[in-house]
């Protein structure tokens, strides 16, 4: 198995002290510790060293990590994986409706996590499963998913200063008499229930921008991005405003047309932490959502 390694050619930072240059480059004390204990190396021109040693101009710094343990009593499943794009460091992967990003006491197997864990093992890639961005079971789309720890950490850094950027399409019912508008209602858990969320003064602030896309007879086809990532944040929203989404029994929507949250994620897009590059993936909108729209034209 190969660890997970980030390297670094020295330029601008000759002089500085490996330990203060790791500091800014987001390893963190935690990082260090678990590199000193647990089988990592710090290596410059492939020589060994400690944190101590200075930098100079044209050094190659290796930070090789430890490996990480397999997620513990995660079950291995060979579940296909619908992958848009797949680095060293990152995964993002299209979900279906109806699987768990991650296993619960009620669905415990046949998650992405499940299906993540067969696919390292397969790739030969010994890690933890690291989930950046969850989708309820039964919404669809983009999902971010981080191979290593350290890639997580920065990822969570980005998500901190709301810098991964997700935008969804539902479709919800009723008329829309403004084409677009802003909600902001704080959210909390709703009193005797271990899984619905209200909109309560009690709650945590949250912010969702909805656009409608185009309105039909019982329902708007509406596009919404989040401010705040809050549990059940979208479909909370739009309940609250008299606009449930299709298929949301929780929070009051009709399955007559279908049988899971009208809710996709569609867009993704966020600063790479290792190669410093922006990136942006898009998928069409999920075959039952799209099935829906196309019987009302």
């Amino acid at each position: 198995m190969s660890r997970f390694t980030i390297q670094w050619e020295i330029e601008e930072d000759e002089g500085k002290l490996i330990k203060d240059f790791l500091k800014e480059n987001e390893i963190s004390k935690a990082s260090l510790t678990d590199i000193k204990i647990n089988g990592g190396n710090i290596l410059l021109n492939n020589q060994e060293v400690t944190v101590r040693k200075v930098l100079s101009k044209g050094d190659l710094l290796k930070v090789i990590f430890p490996l990480e343990e397999p997620s513990e009593g995660m079950l291995r499943e060979d579940i296909p994986l619908d992958i848009l794009y797949e680095d060293s460091f990152i995964l993002v992967v299209n979900k279906p409706a109806g699987m768990s990003t991650i296993p619960s006491r009620e669905h415990p197997t046949g998650s992405l996590a499940n299906g993540l864990v067969g696919y390292y093992e397969k790739i030969g890639l010994q890690s933890t499963v690291h989930i950046v961005t969850r989708l309820d079971r039964d919404t669809s789309g983009l999902v971010l998913i981080a191979k290593h720890r350290h890639i997580h950490h920065l990822f969570s850094k980005q998500q901190k200063l709301r810098n991964i950027k997700r935008m969804y399409e539902a479709l919800a019912e009723g008329t829309f008499y403004q084409v677009q508008g802003t909600i902001e209602k704080p959210i909390g858990r709703k009193k005797d229930s271990i899984i619905e969320r209200e909109v309560t003064s009690e709650g945590q602030y949250a912010c969702t921008h909805f656009k409608v896309l185009k309105q039909y007879t019982s329902f708007a086809h509406i596009q919404l991005q989040l401010e705040t990532g809050r549990t059940h944040q979208i479909r909370v929203h739009l309940s609250h405003m008299g606009h449930p989404l299709i298929g949301d029994d929780l929070y009051g929507g009709s399955v007559s047309l279908l049988d899971r949250q009208a809710l996709h994620c569609c867009q993704i897009s966020f600063y790479h932490p290792i190669l410093n590059e922006a990136l942006f993936f898009e998928v069409p909108l999920a075959e039952d959502m799209k099935n829906i729209i196309k019987a009302k034209e």
